[in-house]
Parts: structure tokens; sequence; C-alpha cells
């Protein structure tokens, strides 16, 4: 109909996609730290890995969240 908007979301639809954002960067993250660390186990190297690794992950998470977001 004309003249009718769709109502906000409730507080609660809000802080639930503020936690889905938050997860969708927080998992690729901390893959990348595990994935990362292991690799510097394999290796004997110190962060060589792990910090590439964190930086990736994060990436990927955000990518993620973005497109999540603009979906919507």
């Amino acid at each position: 109909m004309l003249g009718q908007e769709t109502p906000e979301p409730s507080l609660g639809a809000r802080l639930g996609q503020i936690g889905i954002l938050g997860w969708a960067v927080v998992v690729p993250t901390l893959l990348g730290v595990v994935l990362g660390r292991m690799a510097d186990r394999a290796f004997g190297t110190g962060v060589f890995f792990t910090a590439p690794a964190i930086m990736i992950g994060a990436a990927i998470g955000f990518h993620a969240a973005w497109k999540w977001m603009h979906k919507q």
C-alpha cells in the first residue's frame, strides 16, 4: 500500500544482527590463528605464518560481514 513504511526492527533484532556480524569476523580470524600456529609449530618458525593467517582470516571475515550487511 502507498504511504506505509516498513517498521523499524526491534532492539533484539538489532542486537542479533550485531552478534552475527561479530561472529562472522571472529570465527575466520580464530581459524587463521589456529592454522597459523599449526604451521609455525610444524616448520619451527616464530609467528611467521600466524601473523599473515590472522590478517587473511580477518579479511575473509570482514568481507563476509560486508556481503551479509548489503544482502539485507
